[in-house]
C-alpha cells in the first residue's frame, strides 16, 4: 500500500484529527503495512509494546486470559479501528493480548516518527490521552469498545412524543434512551454490564430484520445495515452506548429503545447517513417493525440467560472437577464424622469431598433443565399477544431466523397472549440458582469449621492463606473466600424473593416488573460464577489435609463405641459411652477392663479403616 493511500485512509480517523497536511504525510510515510493470517498472534500479555496498529481491513480480537487460564474476549476491532496506542506513550508491557479473527492488514507505527517532532507529538499524544480516558470509563462498565472514543461537544437535536432534546452527537443511543437515562439513575448498573444481554438483543433485532426483509416490508440497503450493526454488536462493539440502568420503569421499553437507536444510527453510518437522520433508518419504524417491548425485550432475556446458564455451568463443572481432585487426593485420610456437631462414626477425608462434588454436580442438570425453559418465546406478541402490527407470516418467519442465527432450539409458546404475561420461567430458573447458591453456601460453612483453630478448633484441613485475617492480632488468617461465596448465596437468596415478588405483581396482559426479574437473575449469575471460580481456584485447589491430627481424633473419639453396638448391644455401648465421658478413659481400655471382648477381636473391630462403610454381619 502506497504512502497516498495511506495517508488518505488514516485522515479519517479521529486519532489523527487536528494535524495539517504536512504532518499527517510524515505519519504515513512512517506506517507499516503488514498482513495476517487468521489465528495468529499479534502480541500478548506482559510483552514489551513496539507498535500502534490501525485495522486496514479484517477483524481482531482483544482478549485477556483470566488466573484460571480462561481467555475472555474484550473488544472486536474492524476498519479503521485502533489499538495499542499506550506504545507511543510509554514502555510499558501490554495488559493484553490480540489476535486475528478475520485475515487482517494492518498498519503498524513506531512512536520514533514523534521524537524529532514535538508539535505532532503534543497534537497525537492529546487525542490519545482522550483515548484512554474514554476506555477507562468503558472498562469501569466491564467493557472495552472501539467504536465510541471521543466526546467532542458537538450535538444534533432528537425529538420524541415530549418534545426535542440536545444528544451528544459521538454516542449512538438517541433521545430515548437519553431520557432513560435521566430518569433511571437507580442501581449504577447499565446493560453494558452484561454483553450477553446486549449480543441476544442484537440477535433479536437481526432476526426481525431478515423477517421484514422476506415480507417485504424492509427495502434492502436498510435491512443490510441493520443485520450489520446487529452483527457489529454480536462481535462486542458499541456496547458502551448501552447506557440504561437495569432497574426501570416501563416493563423494559428503555432496554429496547436504547437497542433501536444504537443500531439505528450505526446503519446509518453504515449507509453513509449521519447519526440522527431518522428518515432513512429510524428507531421505531425500521429498528422496531413488527415488534413491540414485551415481545422483543423477554425473547432477548431469554436468550441471554441460555448463554449465561452456560458460562455459569461451565464455572460449576470444574469446581466440581476441583472437589473430585481433593476426593481422590484424601481417600486414605481417616477422619471423624459428625451429626449435629456432635462426633458421629469415622470416615474419610476423601468421602466428605466426593459428597460436595456429587451434591453439585447434581445441579448442572437442574440448571439445564430450567434454562431450557427458555427456548419458548412470545416473539410476534408485539403488545399483548394479538399480533396487532404485524404481518400474519412474520411470527413464524423471524422465529426460523432466530434458531438460524442464535443456533438454539427455539420454540414459538402455544399461546401469545399468555407467554406475554407469564414470568414462570424466570421464576423457576431463580430458585435452580437459589437451589445451587444454597448447595454452595453450606459446602462453605463446612470448610470454615473444619479448618477452624488452627490451635482451638477441629484444624482438620488447612485452606490456602489468602490475606492477613486481623488488623490487631498478629498471624490470624482468616477463612475469607468461603466466607465471600457464604455472602454470595445470601444475595442470591434475597434475589430469588425479589423475583417471586416480582412475579407475582404482574398485572393483566403484561408484568411490568420484569426488569427487575432481569437484573436479579443476571446479578445472581454472575456473582455467583464469578464465586465459584475463587472458590476453584484460590480456596479449594489448594487445600490440604492435617492427617495426623485427623486421625488422632477419631482414636480419642467415644464414638467409636458405635462401631462396638453389633457385638455388644446398644446397652452396654451407651455404659462404655457414658464412662468413658465421665472419666476420660478410651473406649478401647474400658472394653478390655470390663472383659467384654479379646484384644483380638476389639482391635479388628475399632480398625478406622473397617468402618468407613458397610461389612457382614453375624447373627
Amino acid at each position: 500500500m502506497g504512502t497516498k493511500e495511506i495517508k488518505s485512509f488514516i485522515e479519517k480517523i479521529e486519532l489523527f484529527k487536528g494535524l495539517n497536511e504536512s504532518e499527517l504525510q510524515l505519519i504515513a510515510d512512517h506506517f507499516e503495512d503488514k498482513s495476517y493470517p487468521v489465528n495468529s498472534i499479534i502480541f500478548e500479555e506482559n510483552q514489551p509494546r513496539r507498535h500502534f496498529f490501525v485495522v486496514y481491513s479484517g477483524e481482531i480480537e482483544l482478549f485477556k486470559t483470566g488466573d484460571n487460564g480462561q481467555k475472555h474476549s474484550l473488544a472486536i476491532f474492524g476498519r479503521s479501528d485502533f489499538f495499542g496506542e499506550g506504545s507511543l506513550m510509554d514502555d510499558s508491557p501490554h495488559s493484553t493480548s490480540a489476535r486475528v479473527k478475520k485475515e487482517a492488514q494492518l498498519l503498524l507505527l513506531n512512536r520514533d516518527v514523534f521524537s524529532q517532532n514535538g508539535d505532532l507529538a503534543i497534537k497525537v499524544f492529546s487525542n490519545i490521552a482522550r483515548v484512554i480516558s474514554r476506555r477507562m470509563r468503558q472498562a469501569n462498565a466491564h467493557m472495552l469498545n472501539s467504536a465510541a472514543q471521543y466526546e467532542s461537544g458537538r450535538t444534533r437535536k432528537e425529538h420524541d412524543l415530549l418534545g426535542y432534546r440536545e444528544v451528544p452527537d459521538e454516542y449512538y443511543y438517541g433521545i430515548q434512551t437519553l431520557r432513560a437515562m435521566e430518569n433511571f439513575n437507580i442501581s449504577g448498573v447499565t446493560l453494558n454490564f452484561f454483553p450477553d444481554l446486549i449480543e441476544s438483543l442484537a440477535i433479536v433485532k437481526m432476526a426481525a430484520a431478515k423477517a421484514n426483509y422476506d415480507l417485504g416490508l424492509l427495502e434492502k440497503p436498510v435491512a443490510n445495515a441493520i443485520i450489520q450493526a446487529c452483527r457489529e454488536l454480536m462481535n462486542g462493539r458499541f456496547h458502551y452506548h448501552f447506557t440504561v440502568d437495569m432497574i426501570q420503569g416501563g416493563a423494559g421499553t428503555s432496554t429496547n429503545m436504547n437497542a433501536n437507536e444504537v443500531i439505528a444510527n450505526r446503519a446509518l453510518e453504515i449507509m453513509g447517513y449521519e447519526k440522527g437522520d431518522y428518515e432513512h433508518c429510524h428507531p421505531n419504524n425500521h429498528v422496531n417493525l413488527s415488534q413491540s417491548t414485551n415481545d422483543a425485550y423477554p425473547t432477548a432475556i431469554k436468550l441471554a440467560l441460555i448463554k449465561s446458564d452456560g458460562k455459569l455451568i461451565a464455572v460449576l463443572k470444574e469446581l466440581i472437577e476441583a472437589f473430585y481432585a481433593k476426593a481422590k487426593a484424601f481417600a486414605h485420610v481417616i477422619k471423624m464424622g459428625r451429626t449435629q456437631l456432635q462426633d458421629a462414626v469415622p470416615m474419610t477425608l476423601g468421602q466428605s469431598f466426593e459428597a460436595y462434588a456429587i451434591t453439585l454436580e447434581e445441579e448442572v442438570e437442574r440448571l439445564q433443565q430450567n434454562s431450557r425453559l427458555f427456548l419458548e418465546v412470545n416473539m410476534g406478541a408485539t403488545a399483548i399477544g394479538t399480533g396487532i402490527n404485524s404481518d400474519p407470516d412474520y411470527c413464524g418467519k423471524v422465529i426460523h431466523h432466530l434458531r438460524e442465527i442464535s443456533g438454539m432450539e427455539i420454540v414459538r409458546a402455544k399461546n401469545l397472549v399468555e407467554a406475554t404475561s407469564d414470568t414462570g420461567a424466570f421464576v423457576m430458573y431463580s430458585s435452580a440458582i437459589k437451589r445451587l447458591s444454597i448447595k454452595l453456601s453450606k459446602i462453605c460453612n463446612d470448610l470454615r469449621l473444619l479448618s477452624s483453630g488452627p490451635r482451638a478448633g477441629l484444624n482438620e484441613i488447612n485452606l490456602p492463606p489468602m490475606q492477613p485475617g486481623s488488623s490487631i492480632m498478629p498471624g490470624k488468617v482468616n477463612p475469607v473466600i468461603p466466607e465471600v461465596v457464604n455472602q454470595i448465596a445470601f444475595k442470591v437468596i434475597g434475589n430469588d424473593l425479589t423475583v417471586a415478588q416480582a412475579a407475582h405483581a404482574g398485572q393483566l396482559e403484561l408484568n411490568v416488573m420484569e426488569p427487575v426479574i432481569v437484573q436479579s437473575i443476571f446479578e445472581s449469575t454472575e456473582m455467583l460464577k464469578n464465586g465459584m471460580d475463587v472458590l476453584n481456584h484460590k480456596c479449594i485447589q489448594g487445600i490440604t489435609a492435617n492427617e495426623k491430627r485427623c486421625r488422632e481424633m477419631v482414636e480419642n473419639s467415644i464414638g467409636l463405641v458405635t462401631a462396638l453396638n453389633p457385638l455388644l448391644g446398644y446397652e452396654a455401648c451407651s455404659s462404655l459411652a457414658r464412662e468413658a465421658l465421665e472419666t476420660g478413659k478410651s473406649v478401647y481400655n474400658l472394653v478390655l477392663e470390663r472383659d467384654l471382648l479379646t484384644k483380638e477381636a476389639l482391635d479388628e473391630a475399632l480398625k478406622p479403616e473397617n468402618m468407613i462403610g458397610p461389612k457382614k454381619m453375624g447373627r
